[in-house]
């Protein structure tokens, strides 16, 4: 109720236009949105979805991820980081975490790295963002993808002032309510600075459609 309070008027005032427009998937509101996410992480493009979990399930579809991959990833985190991974038919592989930030350990990664190795998801926890520099080093001159799972995450930055979500191929940010940026509801958004990954996670937000029917 406090969090809600200040901004009741505005809410209010949003609320009855959102209503009387009738547009409530993939309105204008939705689209200005997406241009200001973008912006406020540093991002070239952003895609609003329906969940923090569909926005790393749809990012892992967006880039290919199946049977046969491994996705090297946390155990220190929230279900779904893994559980998409699992549902898409690829493998989790559970690196260590650093004990004084409790996210992934580069170093540990490292040794869990393999020919089948597709992707990395790298978890901000508790608004820390994991050693991307590390990291980004680890993928460099390999077909291995760099994801960031942002879910709790908004806003954060690391010594450079890059904010998370700028700096993984893929970004991945959940509105749960519970989350520092919450929604009323559920939702979610992907991140990316690559023109031809945005449009193919547009299109699979809506069952792989460019345009309506």
């Amino acid at each position: 109720h406090r969090i809600h309070a200040p901004l009741t008027d505005e809410l209010t005032r949003v609320w009855n236009d959102l209503l009387a427009s009738n547009r409530f998937i993939q309105g204008p509101e939705v689209k200005a949105f997406e241009e200001e996410f973008a912006t406020y992480c540093q991002s070239s493009f952003a895609i609003g979805v329906s969940s923090g979990t569909d926005a790393l399930l749809v990012a892992l579809m967006a880039l290919g991820v199946g049977p046969g991959d491994e996705i090297i990833t946390t155990p220190f985190t929230f279900f779904a980081t893994a559980g998409v991974i699992e549902r898409l038919g690829a493998t989790p592989v559970f690196a260590d975490i650093e004990p004084e930030s409790f996210n992934l350990d580069p170093d540990d990664v490292a040794k869990k790295i393999t020919s089948k190795t597709r992707a990395i998801v790298a978890v901000h926890l508790f608004g820390q963002m994991a050693n991307m520099d590390r990291l980004k080093e680890l993928v460099k001159g390999k077909e291995i993808h760099l994801i960031e799972d942002a879910a709790q995450s908004v806003g954060a930055e690391n010594d450079r002032g890059q904010r998370a979500g700028s700096l993984g191929t893929v970004g991945c940010f959940s509105f749960f309510p519970a989350k520092n940026l919450g929604c009323f509801g559920d939702g979610g958004a992907v991140t990316t600075q690559d023109e031809d990954l945005a449009h193919r996670i547009s299109a699979l937000r809506v069952h792989g459609a460019v345009k309506k029917y």
